[in-house]
């Protein structure tokens, strides 16, 4: 089909060079300027039809020039050099502006192809923004890519969900192919099966791939891979976003129902502990009535206690707890803590190390009191009995350590930072001792509070120490 199209335009040429050169060769006074003539027609072709085109058309006006020259004047044309010279010039002429004309018509059909293209970039962002990112996006930046841009088929594999989303039609399995760029990392233009393949990056870390079959350019698909790695960035900050936003109100409706129920929770208990305060002064009672009603009050106030963890807990997850700043000694916060656990410390050995007995603390006095006694609660759950549990204070820049040693079970490593969250329980612990996982969260929220941090350093020679870092003022903002 291409053969004949070419063979019947270069045969209209030449028939219109023949034409004009008989028109000239007729009337007299046309032929000097028929050279003239023959070269417009020449550009024509090349303008209209292509370069080999007319390249044929001006060997053939060659030609038709010599023949009637030589018929007008009766010579052959080698006889004339001036003849020579001038059929040299037309063809040197000729072929330039025809040269000339095809670039300049392909870098046209160049541009117009580069702006359709850029014209189905620009639709395909501005379909990626108007995307619905509750859901994963990769099947539909599949199926707008092949829309788009008219492919034959289009894979976008998703390495963060290891899914291979397609459309069109694939000879072959897409997501052997997809995969295979993803893994290789290997972008590249096959001219031969037209397919095109790109790591989509976001940045230099690669999430995914991009594999197409279709009439686009190497600069086309880089672009298409781009909008893709920023698609796939958007669609996880917006899964994130609205994964934080549902835990803030998880978080906010655990903290309410834990203060409702701390709140329900302490009438019957009071009721309870009054009325087995009642049968005690009553008196007449037997001795397994005595150890009943002293059971009873022994786990009214272990209740009570764990009622009061839970409403501090909750109004702390909060904010709703107002820190009452004021210099506080440290040694007397001490020997307050270790009074009220002095029945909890009864058969335990306990030594204080003050490295300044007169260090004063601008804090809460009630929560720091609260967050020592967590610490040594914890220590007297899990310490090995005869050995002693230290608690020291000392003071580093701006702050006061406080730390509380004692000798147990290693928490493993990967359990010392998780361990301060809400109801988690080291692996180690679980099975030792009884308790809920809230003690050493409200013991981390009081040391934000108040600005400072928490940690724990655990070794089987050195033994478990509970650390809590309190600047030693209160900033303005911490305080109200």
């Amino acid at each position: 089909m291409r053969v004949l199209l070419f063979t019947l335009e270069c045969t209209l040429g030449i028939v219109i060079v023949v034409l004009v050169a008989a028109v000239a060769h007729w009337s007299s006074w046309l032929w000097p300027i028929s050279a003239l003539l023959f070269l417009l027609i020449v550009i024509l072709t090349a303008l209209l039809c292509g370069f080999w085109q007319a390249v044929v058309v001006s060997l053939g006006a060659v030609a038709v020039q010599a023949l009637f020259s030589a018929r007008q004047t009766q010579l052959a044309m080698a006889a004339d050099p001036a003849n020579t010279v001038k059929v040299l010039v037309f063809v040197l002429v000729a072929l330039t502006v025809s040269r000339l004309s095809a670039r300049v018509t392909g870098h046209a059909r160049e541009a117009e192809r580069w702006g359709g293209q850029m014209h189905d970039l620009y639709e395909f962002t501005r379909r990626t923004l108007q995307m619905n990112l509750h859901v994963e996006p990769g099947q539909e930046l599949a199926e707008l890519v092949h829309e788009i841009f008219a492919l034959e088929a289009v894979a976008v594999f998703d390495a963060d969900l290891h899914e291979v989303y397609q459309a069109g039609y694939w000879s072959q399995d897409p997501l052997e192919l997809a995969q295979n760029v993803y893994y290789f990392e290997t972008s590249n233009d096959d001219p031969e099966t037209g397919i095109g393949r790109r790591v989509v990056r976001l940045g230099t870390v690669p999430v995914g791939s991009l594999v197409v079959r279709g009439d686009t350019g190497p600069l086309t698909n880089n672009a298409i891979a781009s909008l893709i790695a920023i698609t796939f960035d958007r669609y996880r900050a917006f899964a994130n976003e609205s994964r934080i936003e549902t835990e803030r109100r998880t978080e906010q409706l655990r903290s309410t129902v834990l203060d409702s129920l701390a709140h329900a929770y302490k009438t019957p208990l009071t009721a309870i502990r009054a009325a087995s305060t009642g049968l005690v002064e009553m008196g007449k009672l037997s001795a397994g009535q005595s150890e009943l009603v002293t059971l009873i009050n022994e786990q009214t106030g272990a209740l009570s206690e764990l009622t009061t963890r839970l409403l501090t807990t909750a109004r702390l997850d909060a904010g709703e707890v107002t820190i009452h700043a004021e210099p506080a000694a440290v040694g007397g916060i001490i020997e307050e803590v270790l009074a009220n656990m002095k029945e909890r410390l009864a058969s335990m050995k306990v030594s204080v190390v003050l490295e300044d007995e007169g260090l004063v603390l601008c804090c809460d006095r009630q929560l720091m009191i609260m967050l020592l006694t967590q610490y040594i609660d914890n220590a007297c759950k899990y310490s090995l009995f005869g050995t002693t549990i230290t608690i020291r204070v000392f003071l580093a820049k701006a702050e006061a350590i406080f730390s509380v040693h004692s000798y147990g079970p290693v928490i493993p490593m990967a359990d010392r930072e998780r361990i301060f969250d809400r109801y988690y329980r080291s692996s180690n612990y679980s099975n030792r001792a009884s308790g809920t996982g809230i003690g050493l969260s409200v013991a981390k929220r009081v040391a934000m509070i108040h600005g400072g941090s928490v940690w724990v350093t655990s070794d089987e020679q050195e033994g478990t120490a509970f650390f809590a870092a309190i600047p030693t003022t209160i900033e303005k903002g911490n305080s109200s």
